[in-house]
């Protein structure tokens, strides 16, 4: 398994970004995919989940009406479009393929760094 996040950076408080994760080395298209979040000196939070088909949509509270996930299975990548971005949503993301109950132990890429500052 391989997940490859990219797309982070610094951004301004109200600015937005999209992240980006390659997936490989399973099939991505019967996978439950997650982004999930960790912030420093704080536990891993799961903020978003899609089904395989894109039907099946979650997102956490703090994620709600800011962030938008999507995936294509043609290219085996999962997006995560983030808007209104706040300087708590300052972590390193990451992409898993994991439900919201189960994503503590997934495996996971080395993520990619979102700093939300002025």
């Amino acid at each position: 398994v391989q997940l490859v996040a990219s797309g982070g950076g610094l951004v301004q408080p109200g600015g937005s970004l999209r992240l980006s994760c390659a997936a490989s080395g399973f099939t991505f298209s019967t996978a439950y995919m997650s982004w999930i979040r960790q912030a420093p000196g704080q536990e891993m939070e799961w903020v978003s989940g899609l089904g395989t088909r894109g039907i099946v949509v979650e997102y956490a509270d703090s994620a709600k009406g800011r962030f938008t996930i999507s995936r294509n299975n043609a290219k085996n990548t999962v997006d995560l479009q983030m808007t209104d971005l706040k300087s708590e949503d300052t972590a390193r993301y990451y992409c898993v393929r994991a439900y919201s109950w189960n994503y503590k132990a997934a495996v996971r890429g080395q993520g990619t760094q979102v700093t939300v500052s002025s």
